[in-house]
């Protein structure tokens, strides 16, 4: 998309910074794989979500369209019809097992209690990449993405797919991992597997330029430390594991066991506080910003005698 006067340079350095070793393909098959798995671990998810969507409370905003970009399990389609009863929800992800995972647990009475209660009407969650939306322009009032964007290898590509989508003055309203996630787990692999390439996370204030970058008009980001706690290093890897793992391209393949495995659970152990728990710190950062109205054309108001005089200074 053409860029705003000023913008230009900011791109090149938002591209460089958003560069992983990482592919939307190796994502979509390590949350494939996770699936099955995520449900006893998907509080953080949950607890992120109702954060965020709190977030309009202050917001005058009556969508009749939602879309979910990145929406998993579904963990945020009923508090977003509780908050909007009149909308329609459409969820988006690129894991289709994560979807059919969220359907089975609605179970098939969901869709007729939803209309008992005068809730959001739904669509079936639809698979596609957050870069290519299967949607026409300004389709949505909101757009909503929860602990989403962190994983996907170009996010600067997904703000505009984002702004196309959104009517004029939508609103974009999503959360995401900062860098300072899992850092007692980086402390943790830096000092027992010093091949191990963690798993890299932006930093808010890079967002906030890829929005402006995208044209999206007043963004505002801020952030959070939220800091969990586990009875073992077992349950603590168990749980990074199901919430993404490391979807990186150059990481180390296979199990980590014997000695390595044995060193990396020591060094978690190290790291219990003075409760006797193990924490794990997540840096959740949250964003929003709207859609503006089209730039009008820029007009210019030239006298007919300036106009002539320029034509016949040319004749000369």
């Amino acid at each position: 998309m053409p860029l705003a006067p000023g913008e230009a340079d900011i791109a090149p350095t938002l591209v460089a910074k958003a560069r992983v070793p990482m592919r939307w393909q190796t994502v979509q098959r390590q949350f494939d794989r996770r699936a099955a798995r995520l449900g006893p671990h998907d509080f953080l998810l949950r607890e992120v979500s109702n954060r965020l969507i709190d977030r309009l409370d202050y917001i005058r905003l009556t969508p009749a369209r939602i879309v979910d970009v990145g929406c998993g399990a579904g963990g945020s389609r009923e508090p977003l019809s509780k908050r909007f009863p009149g909308a329609h929800w459409t969820g988006v992800d690129l894991s289709l097992p994560m979807m059919l995972a969220a359907n089975a647990r609605r179970g098939p009475l969901a869709a007729w209690f939803d209309r008992a209660r005068g809730r959001a009407r739904s669509s079936e969650p639809i698979c596609a990449e957050a870069t290519q939306l299967p949607f026409a322009d300004a389709t949505f009032e909101l757009v909503f993405s929860n602990l989403m964007l962190h994983w996907h290898p170009r996010p600067h590509d997904v703000f505009p797919e984002w702004k196309r989508v959104l009517t004029v003055d939508g609103l974009l309203l999503f959360s995401c991992f900062g860098p300072d996630t899992l850092q007692e787990l980086r402390a943790a692999c830096a000092e027992t597997l010093r091949e191990s390439y963690p798993m890299p996370f932006i930093d808010m204030h890079d967002f906030g330029d890829m929005m402006v970058a995208a044209g999206f008009a007043t963004p505002v980001m801020d952030v959070e430390t939220i800091r969990l706690t586990y009875g073992s290093a077992h349950e603590l890897l168990a749980e990074a594991r199901a919430l993404g793992g490391n979807p990186r391209d150059d990481r180390a393949h296979g199990l980590v066991a014997g000695t390595r495995a044995r060193a990396l659970l020591a060094a978690l152990e190290r790291r219990r506080d003075a409760t006797g728990r193990i924490p794990l710190t997540f840096e959740v950062a949250y964003g929003h910003a709207w859609k503006p109205a089209p730039r009008g054309a820029t007009e210019a108001v030239i006298s007919l005698d300036r106009l002539r005089a320029g034509l016949a200074g040319r004749r000369r």
